[in-house]
């Protein structure tokens, strides 16, 4: 059964992002236990080329954190960012910013 927008789990979309980013060529860095790191830092660092790419991944209701929207909007001033839910994997954002297409 395929996976909606609705049912996509944050854990899901990382996965699919994570594949999809190495396949086209991005090295990616996922801190897999946080506890210990400055809160808010996105869930995914790309990297591709001369193309640095930090990603915050959200279920479809999930809610960015004060300090997730201050570590993005510093960010911002140096490189790409970008919140990712499951409906810009269905849409197809997530494939064209990862290929280059946008």
């Amino acid at each position: 059964m395929a996976t909606t927008v609705a049912t996509m789990s944050e854990r899901q979309l990382q996965s699919a992002v994570i594949q999809l980013a190495e396949l086209v060529g991005w090295r990616v860095y996922h801190t897999h236990d946080s506890r210990r790191s400055q809160p808010g830092f996105p869930d995914l660092t790309l990297v591709r080329e001369n193309r640095l790419l930090f990603v915050e991944l959200k279920s479809a209701k999930g809610r960015l954190t004060v300090e997730q929207v201050d570590w993005l909007e510093a960010l911002g001033y140096v490189a790409s960012v970008a919140t990712w839910r499951p409906a810009d994997w269905v849409s197809g954002t997530v494939e064209r910013v990862l290929r280059g297409q946008s």
